[in-house]
Parts: structure tokens; sequence; C-alpha cells
């Protein structure tokens, strides 16, 4: 691994990131334009990111496929760095939990009905 010291913090490259989190450098760079994610800059231009950066691209790979939005996840940042919300914060995170629980809830219902509809086919060849 490639890593660079900065200010006693190790920091790793773009190419590094995306592949520890299973994405491509196009969706890191993404993340930054979107605000979700802050790069350093080496001497040279390029790109570095905390260690911790790795974490939260699949954090945000999750919730992206969960159906949130860049700006919804930008405002589920602080609840994620500091732990601390207001009643606001709260409030918005439970609506998204409720929101994916009916997705899961949904899911689960045609997994279901997949299953029944694999059952008769295996009694009858």
């Amino acid at each position: 691994m490639t890593v660079t010291e900065a200010a006693g913090e190790r920091l790793i490259r773009i190419g590094e990131v995306a592949r520890g989190a299973g994405v491509s450098v196009r969706a890191v760079r993404y993340y930054e334009q979107q605000g979700l994610l802050i790069a350093e800059r080496s001497p040279s231009g390029q790109r570095l990111y905390r260690q911790d950066a790795v974490t939260l691209v699949r954090f945000f790979q999750q919730m992206f496929a969960a159906g949130l939005t860049s700006r919804r996840i930008t405002e589920l940042l602080p609840c994620w760095d500091s732990g601390h919300t207001d009643a606001g914060q709260r409030a918005m995170l439970r609506a998204e939990r409720d929101r994916i629980q009916a997705k899961v809830d949904d899911l689960q219902a045609a997994l279901d009905r997949l299953d029944e509809v694999i059952a008769i086919t295996d009694t009858h060849p």
C-alpha cells in the first residue's frame, strides 16, 4: 500500500480508496464532488485521503443502495462523525430507517412468494 504521511496522519491515494471499498476511482471523485469526502493534495497534485475514507465510501454505497440521495447522506455525516444529533436529525434518521424497513419487508414478501413458487415447481417436475 502506498501511504503518505501528512501532519502525522497516514493518507492513502484515490486508487487505494477505490480498491479497498470496491468502487471505481470515478465514484470516489463523485463523492468528493458531492462534498461527502475531503481529499488533501500531495505536492504533485494527487488526491490523498484519510484511512477511514474506505469505511466512509462503503457506508455511502450502502446508503445509495438503500435509496438515499447524496444530499441526504450529507445530512447524515454529522451524526456519523460526532455521534450526537438534534431532534431534527433523529427524526430524519428514524424516517429513513422506517423507509428502508418498508423496502426490506416488501423484498421479504417477494422472497416468500418465490419460495412458494419454487416449492410448487419442485413437486411438479
